[in-house]
């Protein structure tokens, strides 16, 4: 008896193009055709997106199962100007530890060509040249292990496999003291701590910030207690000093708070898991019991840590006396809404100042700078939303910044931004509420910290620290103004279907055991856009209606399905989550499409 495979929808792959060339192939141009008889994941991203990192790291287990008959390749597909550059794209993908071939798509060719709609998005292609399933979003790993497993299986017993090493060369490393440091601390004997991120590791450096003091952390990615050769990190970035002269740490990819003692080096885990936090997990408890997701910043404001947790879009506290974790602002929804801390929206807040008032952010993919006050207010200084962007100086309401990732509080009550995209260090003043630019031609500044007259930036880029002297007067800059690149979907107005695909993956089904399996929210900018169809529901299809009067805007749209390993024999399946959130800018016109299909997991047929 033969055993036929299961009949897949098969569409054929789009070749490969992007005016930066190829990345991580020692100089081969790559082709479809050099590729044919391996199982190839195609990885839309771009480097400022934190569920593209996400989706970076779920990867790299994946990609050494597999390492024979699985090519992963990144398409990087910029959301912001400064990540058009080939320059920056080069830098990302050492920063983040890329280790398989990428192709640098500065005009979102190749996006186009796979009717990409959001970053990330994971198409797989056959070894016959096939695409054969589209995923959006981060938490489909699981899915597409089953998905090549099978290929393996199905292209082997045809003869179509191709067994060997892939095209991926690793670049020659480089002899610099720090790589990409993320965070930077002024500690009481006057050295600097700095966050060596893309090398695992804390470095101290003696008052000038460049002479090596030690060392801590093995160097090598892990999640390891003990002391400083012991002890590993995974792309550490924030750092906070305690009243006790411990600083605490911020372990971005080990999803975890970590303490450090500087007399003895010893390195001690205070929050987190190991485990990335995903919808339904426990958002307040025992510190050490619950999932955090990518803390990029730590801040000590009104007796506690505030964690400013990036992958959530949200705001969380540690207790240092109950040693408890909780939620502290915003919902999960990425965006930029004010109000009161919990139903704040925030878009990867991944910098925090605290005064004795105020606890600022860097609140990156919105451009914005804002703060919380004493009362649990949300506020914006500057920033409009997710898709405004770019270096304008002058009243707060018109300034313009670029994922912006430090802030930094003045003695003056005004606040130092690293404004990370325009590779300047910008200065809000809330007396009067201009911004200025203190610093240009820094590159990729990430942190910034205050010693003495002097402010000493983090020149991530650069693999340094820079010694400024604060200036009398800002740095005159001209204007610049972006919006996102993507260009528009044309649709009608009145009566749009928008249909969320997801089709639960080979071996499993929706998980019903506690109700509806699956969630929609849709919202617009601006919201006069919705005439009918925003808010949230359990079913992935609705029909939305458009206002006729506005021209152009945003579909926010935000979908959760959960599946589960379907085995009846097993009382406690595997269960998985899947989600994504789209931003569709969209523009009205009589000739415009009536429907916009959305792939969160299989393919659109409709």
């Amino acid at each position: 008896m033969t055993h036929t495979a299961p009949r897949r929808a098969r569409v054929r792959a789009p070749e490969l193009i992007g005016k930066g060339g190829w990345l991580n192939t020692g100089g081969k141009e790559l082709t479809l055709v050099d590729l044919r008889g391996k199982c190839v994941v195609v990885d839309f991203w771009t480097f400022c997106c934190i569920n593209c990192l996400h989706v970076l790291d779920e990867l790299r287990e994946l990609e050494e199962k597999h390492r024979d008959t699985l090519v992963v390749i990144g398409v990087h597909s910029p959301k912001f100007v400064h990540e058009a550059e080939h320059q920056a794209v080069v830098d990302a993908v050492e920063r983040y530890g890329v280790a398989h071939p990428v192709l640098d798509d500065p005009e979102l060719a190749t996006w186009k060509q796979y009717a990409v709609r959001a970053w990330p998005t994971l198409a797989v292609i056959d070894p016959e040249g096939y695409v054969v399933a589209q995923h959006a979003g981060e938490g489909h790993v699981h899915a597409i292990e089953r998905l090549v497993t099978a290929l393996e299986a199905e292209h082997e017993a045809k003869g179509t496999l191709r067994r060997g090493d892939g095209p991926y060369v690793p670049p020659e490393p480089e002899p610099t003291s720090l790589r990409f440091p993320g965070k930077a601390l002024l500690l009481p004997s006057g050295n600097l701590l700095v966050s060596d991120t893309t090398r695992h590791q804390l470095v101290e450096l003696e008052e000038d910030g460049e002479t090596v003091v030690r060392r801590i952390g093995s160097g090598t990615r892990g999640f390891a207690d003990g002391g400083p050769r012991e002890a590993s990190f995974n792309e550490p970035q924030g750092l906070a000093l305690l009243d006790d002269g411990s600083v605490v740490v911020a372990d971005t990819v080990n999803h975890a708070l970590r303490r450090l003692d500087p007399a003895s080096g010893e390195v001690t885990t205070l929050a987190g898991t190991g485990r990335q936090w995903w919808q339904g997990s426990a958002t307040s408890g025992p510190a050490r019991e619950v999932d955090l997701s990518s803390p990029w910043d730590v801040a000590l404001f009104g007796g506690k840590v505030w964690i400013a947790m990036a992958g959530v879009h949200q705001l969380w506290t540690y207790d240092l006396v109950t040693r408890t974790v909780a939620v502290a602002a915003g919902t999960t929804n990425e965006g930029l809404v004010d109000g009161p801390a919990a139903e704040a929206w925030f878009a990867q807040p991944s910098g925090l100042a605290a005064t004795a008032d105020r606890l600022w952010l860097a609140d990156s993919e919105t451009s914005a700078l804002r703060w919380v006050d004493g009362d649990g207010q949300v506020h914006t200084a500057v920033g409009t939303g997710l898709f405004d962007f770019g270096h304008r100086d002058g009243a707060a309401d018109q300034a313009l910044l670029q994922h912006p990732l430090g802030v930094t509080a003045l003695p003056d009550g005004s606040v130092a931004v690293a404004d990370t995209y325009n590779h300047a260090l910008r200065r809000y003043d809330p007396a009067t509420g201009e911004v200025t630019t203190l610093a240009t031609d820094l590159r990729e500044p990430s942190d910034a910290v205050l010693v003495g007259e002097d402010i000493v930036v983090v020149e991530s880029a650069r693999h340094r620290l820079t010694r400024l002297r604060l200036p009398e007067e800002a740095v005159r800059v001209e204007s610049v103004a972006h919006r996102t690149r993507r260009a528009a979907t044309e649709v009608a107005p009145g009566r749009l279907s928008l249909d969320v695909i997801f089709q639960a993956p080979a071996g499993q089904k929706l998980d019903t055991r506690y109700g509806p399996s699956t969630r929609l929210l849709v919202s617009s900018t601006p919201p006069e856009l919705l005439l009918k169809g925003e808010g949230a529901d359990t079913d992935l299809s609705r029909e939305l209606e458009l206002n006729p009067a506005v021209p152009e805007g945003v579909l926010h749209v935000s979908a959760m399905a959960a599946s589960c390993d379907d085995d009846a024999g097993n009382e406690y399946p595997a269960c998985h989550v899947h989600q994504q959130d789209w931003g569709v800018p969209v523009r009205l016109t009589e000739t415009g499409t009536d429907r916009l299909p959305l792939v969160l997991a299989g393919m659109d047929e409709g």
